[in-house]
């Protein structure tokens, strides 16, 4: 809706999938919010508001629950400023901008302050506003809100391996004094005899105690708080289990009265194994995290910094958020091009590769547009530039992917009403634990055991990554492939599909006509053939006569002067040509012509089988060649249907053209099914009747009479070359041209999807098997108790596991990559003579 926005900012403090509804709660409660989807991977929350939604109001609700909203400060310079009610009216601009917390502006030194979420677009939103107030703003250098997310994630491991060494090195002496004399009774009777048991306990207090109070810090303050709130989250169940042992542990040494007699045991050990396991866990997540987000730093790495542009009758250096739409770019061999625009002069090759994935350098002539972040070849141009900022393709295609990589995909629902009650029910489990254990067990110590190891065991982080990291990385990686999700579940929906529905023109073909078959007689030359019809052809404007034109122009040199042309009407064309009289048309102009056909008209006829229009052409009253015209299919549209036959998948094709043509090409392509003649409402119709019969249905088009079918299909899949209005109404862009891309695209789905079900089948697995184990279930039959220090193990190797199996999609190879001998084939045109 249009009194609707949508904003995405980060969330400080969230540790698991607990978390997560927590802050979806909270926010779903204040007022004007519709909706609010958390992902726990990128730390951030994506919010559907109403337009007057009070900002300032969402993030006191979300600091009051503990989750307070990541606030950047951006510093502008106000140009046009004069007084004070100058000031007023930009702080009234610049506030009314959603995200906005607070704006202060000072008119001394002509700079505003504003607080604000930290959503990539507020920046140009902020920008936007104080210029339509009419005082434009830009950039102070030493904005804050430039900060790197990469670099942010890699600060916060670096600061997370630096509490972990001080804990680990800290715990260390406590787990060799403790669990050294379990392992080997002579060490046990070595410290007993130095320096005593009371005091080996001492230093154990003491060190543990630097180490809850130092790097652990963090799980009291934060847990506790939690706790005490209702709302417990994994910094409460690290409090409450390490928390306990440690106030075990210190009654035992200082008041061993108020225990049972023979429960005077201490845990130090385990308070402190836990805390640093716990840690080093959430630096490996950390360090994992930062990688989840490579694909974003790649294309962000592609962005030019800076350009030569044309001001005031010079070229100087300038930065590119300082280049305006119409600013003349000169660009150098090897640069990078800043900014998409259109050339101007100059010609050369320049690399699109890394948007379209098409490895060959595509030609760029004065009038063919140019796209930021393409590197240019050899040559020199100069472009103007038509789209700034967060309009280029490249900003275009970062926020496709950020948008798809902070979606929510249905299965993560279940996931995240699960571990909403999940704490909770742990700490009853433990509670229930500890006192069953109390009343029917060997001893307190053995309780509190029990008790503790499954508050550690349960924590639920690896249930709240197992979706998130895998659609970051897998979304990540497809864009990589030329593969752009701009509807996050369409990566869930496309897992799905049973038949995948074609378009043809543009699609499965190159959507322009090209003179495919020339099969040469009565001993002519193609030499002598082809400038003499092209020369016939280049007076008409029908698409079939500049396919022979474009194809005689490859050839060789094309007569341009000629005499006597004449247009017949349904037959075809004439004219004389450098002294020779030329024909071309269908075969009725042959025969009105007296010219017998003979094997020349099967020749044709098989033409037409195929799907081609059949041409003949004669010179000097002899027949001299049969031509074929058709809408060719593109090199690499066999092998993709092939290979989704090969994933079991149905192949339909919807077209507008006649039915004799598109059966001709499907059974040459073997497509399963053909709905021919139809007008755009015609292929919404028909692709309810697919899904209907096989379930859900894939479109793929790049027309914009194929919009309303690619808007109506489970999942939409828009060529990349085909038109605005097409890749609108998509779920899925394929930057290429080719339909290898839907193929690639339906492979990361399927991967990403098994991905996530791994990582859900091990969190939750986990959780069913060791619950009870860390409960003492099996003690009675096989003596096994947990030690919370095996269990924090345990529950950090779980969550490093999902991050790590996540991390696998980034080495995702595609099924079928289009290949520059597949490109370079395009222009070949079979040719055969009799």
């Amino acid at each position: 809706m249009d009194d609707q926005i949508s904003l995405t900012f980060g969330v400080e403090n969230m540790s698991c999938a607990s978390c997560v509804g927590r802050v979806e709660k909270v926010l779903g409660g204040v007022e004007g919010v519709r909706k609010a989807q958390v992902n726990l991977a990128t730390e951030s929350v994506k919010v559907t508001t109403d337009a007057d939604v009070d900002t300032l109001q969402m993030v006191e609700a979300m600091a009051q629950a503990g989750y307070p909203a990541r606030l950047v400060t951006h510093r502008l310079r106000i140009a046009n400023m004069s007084c004070a009610s100058c000031v007023g009216r930009v702080e009234r601009a610049l506030a009314n901008v959603p995200g906005v917390v607070s704006a202060s502006v000072n008119l001394a030194t002509e700079e505003a302050q504003v607080q604000a979420l930290d959503h990539p677009d507020v920046l140009s939103a902020l920008q936007a506003a104080a210029a339509q107030a009419g005082y434009p703003a830009t950039l102070d250098a030493g904005d804050a809100a430039a900060e790197d997310a990469t670099a942010r994630k890699e600060a916060e491991a670096t600061h997370l391996k630096r509490k972990t060494l001080i804990a680990a090195a800290l715990t260390l002496p406590v787990f060799i004094l403790e669990m050294g004399g379990h392992l080997i009774p002579a060490f046990h009777h070595w410290v007993t005899a130095t320096i005593g048991t009371e005091t080996s306990w001492l230093l154990q207090f003491v060190l543990t105690t630097l180490v809850l109070i130092g790097p652990g810090r963090q799980f009291y303050l934060k847990g506790l708080p939690a706790l005490l709130k209702g709302a417990p989250d994994m910094n409460s169940l690290v409090a409450l289990g390490s928390g306990a042992a440690w106030l075990f542990s210190v009654t035992a040494l200082f008041a061993p009265s108020v225990l049972p007699e023979g429960s005077r045991v201490v845990y130090f050990e385990a308070a402190a194994v836990i805390v640093t396991l716990i840690l080093l866990g959430r630096f490996l997540e950390a360090r994992a995290k930062g990688r989840t987000g490579a694909a974003i730093a790649k294309l962000i790495g592609l962005r030019a910094r800076s350009a030569r542009v044309e001001r005031e009758g010079a070229v100087v250096e300038l930065p590119v958020e300082e280049i305006v739409a119409g600013d003349i770019i000169h660009l150098r061999p090897g640069e990078k091009i800043a900014t998409d625009g259109v050339v101007a002069s100059g010609r050369s090759y320049v690399d699109e590769s890394m948007i379209t994935g098409e490895p060959v350098p595509v030609e760029k002539v004065e009038g063919t547009e140019v796209v930021g972040g393409t590197v240019n070849g050899t040559g020199s141009l100069t472009f103007r530039a038509t789209k700034v900022g967060g309009d280029t393709m490249l900003a275009q295609i970062i926020r496709m992917v950020e948008e798809a990589q902070g979606a929510k995909l249905p299965i993560q629902d279940l996931v995240n009403r699960i571990t909403l009650w999940f704490v909770p029910a742990v700490i009853a489990v433990a509670l229930v634990t500890f006192g069953v254990w109390l009343a029917f067990g060997p001893s307190l110590s053995h309780a509190l055991v029990a008790g503790v190891a499954v508050l550690i065991i349960a924590c639920p982080c690896a249930m709240g990554l197992a979706t998130p990291t895998s659609i970051m990385v897998g979304t990540g990686r497809a864009a990589q492939l030329g593969v752009l999700f701009r509807q996050g579940d369409a990566l869930q929906t496309l897992h799905d599909v049973k038949t995948v529905a074609l378009d043809k023109t543009g699609t499965l073909t190159k959507g322009q006509p090209e003179l495919t078959d020339l099969t040469l007689l009565n001993g002519f030359t193609e030499d002598e053939v082809l400038p003499l019809i092209g020369a016939v052809e280049a007076r008409s404007e029908h698409p079939i006569a500049q396919a022979i034109l474009r194809r005689a122009e490859r050839a060789g040199n094309v007569p341009t002067e000629i005499t006597d042309f004449q247009s017949h009407t349904g037959y075809g064309v004439s004219a004389m040509v450098a002294g020779h009289r030329v024909s071309v048309g269908a075969d009725r102009l042959m025969t009105r012509d007296g010219l017998a056909l003979g094997d020349a008209a099967q020749i044709g006829a098989d033409y037409g089988t195929a799907g081609k229009t059949p041409l003949y052409a004669a010179i000097d009253g002899k027949l001299a060649a049969v031509i074929a015209v058709a809408d060719p299919v593109k090199p690499g549209t066999p092998e993709a249907i092939a290979a989704l036959h090969d994933l079991g998948l149905k192949v339909a094709m919807i077209t507008g053209d006649n039915q004799g043509t598109a059966d001709a090409i499907a059974a040459r392509l073997g497509i399963d099914r053909v709905v021919a003649e139809v007008l755009p409402d015609g292929k919404v119709a028909a692709i309810d009747t697919l899904k209907a019969e096989a379930g859900p249905v894939a479109f793929v088009g790049d027309g914009i009479n194929d919009a309303p079918a690619l808007a109506q299909a489970d999942v939409g899949l828009a060529i990349g070359t085909g038109t605005d209005v097409a890749i609108e109404a998509a779920d899925v862009v394929l930057m290429s041209g080719d339909l290898r891309g839907v193929v690639n695209a339906i492979d990361v789905s399927q991967r990403s999807m098994r991905n996530i079900q791994q990582n859900l089948f091990w969190a939750f697995g986990y959780n069913v098997l060791l619950i009870p184990v860390a409960a003492g279930a099996f003690y009675p039959l096989t003596g096994w108790l947990l030690s919370p220090a095996l269990a924090a193990g345990a529950m950090a190797l779980s969550s490093v596991f999902v991050l790590s199996n996540a991390l696998r999609l980034r080495w995702i190879t595609p099924p079928l990559a289009e290949t520059a001998e597949t490109q370079s084939a395009r222009a070949a045109v079979p040719v055969a003579a009799e």
